[in-house]
């Protein structure tokens, strides 16, 4: 009878302790699939570490990640209200209440480590702690949060520090989903300039921005900051998720449906067989090209019709965009315009000339891009003879004949030759570069049917 009750209480026992055992290993592959998302999570962002603040329920309430050089990110996973006045976010669940209360801070801009950028943008606060104010206006899509000062009001930086980053972060967080912008201290011109582009990103909602509201708006989550993969630049292998991976031709493609629709008229002239290039002037204090008008002559004895593209006049975005549209050439000095490339047609031809010593910049913003837009690309390097700097400083300074051992690294120095420097084109050597230009552009014209007007 004493065996038979030991043999059951061995087996109840022994019942126990596998039981224990199946729910040790069940915890211990649940840790191991989660912490494998988490590294998934991080490679696609190119982020080495979340933060997680975890509440009593140990529900991932307010997360921040700082690790990026680029940007700051964080996520409000539960309802939130944004207070207009403090530029300060509350969770509204109830189960955050428990103490100590989370904050949080974030500059949503994607230049975190440029000084002279984050200066303008605001910072924002995210809390745990309980809000003063009800809910005025309650939205029923998640928000997406980010900054337009910065370096807003040059057309690289609009481009390429938060129309980019919007587009990735959208195609990579918000996938099928209606997302609702936010947009901190956006200037009036900035809103009548991209109008049609803002409207493009979120068709269904009227764009926020704080500094107009005059009562507290409320929404199912939050995500503040923009995610960037670098310098005019998508890098398919971080965009989530992986079957519906976006490139830099999707953005373009993007650009396209905002300026072209059903109703726009689009006419690509055909000049007698003539190429059309459009020659971005630069009407700054530098980099300008100092015998434009002879340049321009150049260009037409090669074949070319051209049309210049002043940006320093008030042009609206979608004109700017069907003149470039309808050209088979952009051409340029190094600078801002040239992000007009952007706008061209596939198999068009980008023709940048580099000042003396912005080989790099010139390339990483320009010409690098050209490969995934399917853009033709040529290049003209100033010589010494061509730039003011050697008229001012001597051919002979270490600035002219050696202009990487000159900068050394130093932003000081690297902004002689981005604000200081104009060139003057030896046009013997620039006919060169416009006639292999002018062949590119006739073969993209006999690909391309015309309209004629």
């Amino acid at each position: 009878m004493l065996e038979g009750k030991i043999s059951t209480l061995s087996k109840s026992a022994l019942l126990l302790f596998a039981a224990f055992g199946l729910i040790f290993i069940f915890q211990i592959t649940v840790m191991q699939d989660a912490t494998i998302l988490k590294e998934k999570f991080k490679q696609i962002f190119a982020i080495s570490q979340w933060s997680w603040d975890f509440q009593a329920n140990s529900t991932p309430i307010i997360t921040c990640n700082r690790s990026n050089v680029r940007f700051d990110i964080c996520t409000m996973s539960t309802p939130t209200l944004l207070d207009q006045t403090s530029l300060t976010l509350f969770t509204l669940n109830p189960h955050t209440r428990t103490k100590p209360h989370i904050n949080m801070k974030i500059k949503p801009y994607t230049l975190k480590s440029d000084e002279n950028a984050m200066q303008s943008v605001r910072e924002m606060t995210l809390t745990s702690s309980p809000p003063n104010s009800s809910c005025g206006v309650t939205h029923h899509n998640p928000a997406l949060i980010f900054s337009a000062r910065g370096y807003n009001g040059n057309f690289y930086h609009e481009i390429n520090d938060i129309f980019i980053p919007l587009f990735i972060t959208i195609n990579s967080l918000f996938t099928n989903q209606d997302v609702i912008l936010v947009v901190v201290d956006g200037p009036t011109w900035w809103y009548e300039k991209y109008g049609e582009l803002l409207s493009t990103f979120s068709p269904n909602h009227k764009i926020i921005d704080p500094k107009n509201l005059t009562t507290t708006h409320c929404f199912p989550s939050a995500t503040i900051g923009l995610i960037k993969h670098g310098p005019m630049t998508i890098d398919p292998t971080l965009m989530l998720p992986y079957h519906k991976t976006k490139t830099l031709l999707d953005f373009h493609a993007f650009l396209e449906s905002a300026y072209i629709k059903n109703d726009t008229s689009l006419t690509y002239r055909d000049d007698k067989g003539k190429p059309l290039l459009t020659l971005v002037s630069r009407k700054g204090k530098s980099r300008k090209l100092l015998n434009e008008e002879e340049v321009i002559k150049l260009a037409k004895d090669v074949g070319f019709n051209v049309r210049v593209l002043d940006h320093s006049k008030r042009l609206m975005v979608p004109d700017v965009y069907q003149l470039i549209h309808s050209s088979h050439v952009l051409l340029g000095v190094h600078g801002a315009g040239l992000t007009n490339l952007m706008f061209l047609r596939q198999g068009s031809v980008l023709v940048q000339v580099v000042p003396l010593g912005l080989d790099s910049f010139s390339s990483v913003c320009y010409g690098k891009p050209t490969k995934p837009l399917g853009l033709e690309y040529v290049e003209y390097k100033v010589e010494a003879n061509e730039s003011s700097l050697a008229w001012e400083h001597g051919a002979d300074s270490l600035m002219i004949k050696d202009p990487e051992a000159y900068i050394d690294g130093k932003w000081n120095n690297l902004k002689i030759y981005l604000g200081e420097q104009n060139v003057k084109i030896n046009l013997i050597r620039f006919r060169k570069c416009l006639m292999e230009a002018y062949e590119k552009a006739k073969i993209f014209m006999n690909n391309t049917s015309y309209v004629t007007d």
